[in-house]
């Protein structure tokens, strides 16, 4: 099992929220290393996070929904 942590973009201010704000793949789908997953965003920047593994994603945060930097937003299988 391989996480996917929210990236940390404000490294200044770890403690700040960020939310996915769109994820490409649905729960359960089959992912290949290096496929797009989801874009999250912290205060005004934002980044697109790629499955660090191949496998079944599980999706452990909704879209919109905050989440510190650096936390587990999804799990591949």
């Amino acid at each position: 099992m391989t996480d996917v942590v929210f990236p940390v973009l404000a490294r200044d201010k770890p403690d700040v929220e960020g939310v996915v704000s769109t994820w490409f793949v649905d729960d359960g789908q089959s992912v290949t290393a290096g496929q797009l997953l989801a874009e999250v965003m912290v205060e005004k920047a934002s980044v697109e996070v790629s499955a660090p593994a191949a496998g079944v994603v599980r999706l452990l945060v909704a879209e919109e929904t905050a989440v510190i930097q650096g936390a587990v937003i999804a799990r591949i299988e």
